[in-house]
């Protein structure tokens, strides 16, 4: 059984070595996120999405299986897109390092930490979850419209792990 926790101070250390194994456990598969720890994520991104709240865990039988940010925070190319609904910050939220421990990928874990963020914005009167998806990342494309996402636009944006890439955007109404 998944269960699925909102990040404390002292699951720092267990945060990091998780997305540590995770980008060195994946350096060679077809289906890479191509996040360079250090780069993204970085280790002021995790500690303020921790004392923000908005770092989630998944744990399976005592061991950390996956971990996400939801928070209201978008990149800037963002504002440029004719999104599916007009929402103010404060109600809309963004995905982002959503992450499964590759022993765990096809148990459906990426699914019910999605699922468990789209109850949390229902719970909290959020109208939208928004995310980007790497153009070549197959997987978590068809995990994104499987649960109701819908593909908005491709565009290209600069980040420093990937540098200038093709990203899917999705959106899902609340």
């Amino acid at each position: 059984m998944l269960t699925i926790k909102t990040a404390e101070i002292n699951d720092y250390p267990v945060t990091e070595r998780f997305y540590t194994d995770l980008i060195e456990s994946m350096r060679d598969a077809e289906f890479k996120p191509d996040w360079v720890m250090g780069i993204y994520p970085t280790e002021q991104l995790l500690r303020q999405a921790i004392q923000e709240q908005t770092l989630y865990l998944a744990y399976q039988q005592g061991t950390l299986v996956g971990a996400m940010v939801m928070n209201d925070n978008c990149e800037p190319e963002y504002e440029k897109v004719n999104w599916l609904t007009d929402c103010t910050k404060n109600e809309v939220r963004y995905i982002h390092l959503l992450g499964v421990s590759p022993a765990y990928h096809g148990k459906g874990i990426a699914k019910q930490m999605v699922a468990y963020a789209m109850e949390l914005c229902r719970k909290n009167k959020i109208k939208s979850i928004r995310l980007d998806v790497l153009c070549k990342n197959i997987p978590a494309a068809r995990l994104y419209e499987s649960m109701g996402f819908r593909h908005i636009e491709t565009i290209k944006m600069y980040y420093e792990d990937t540098g200038l890439t093709d990203f899917l955007l999705y959106e899902l109404i609340l």
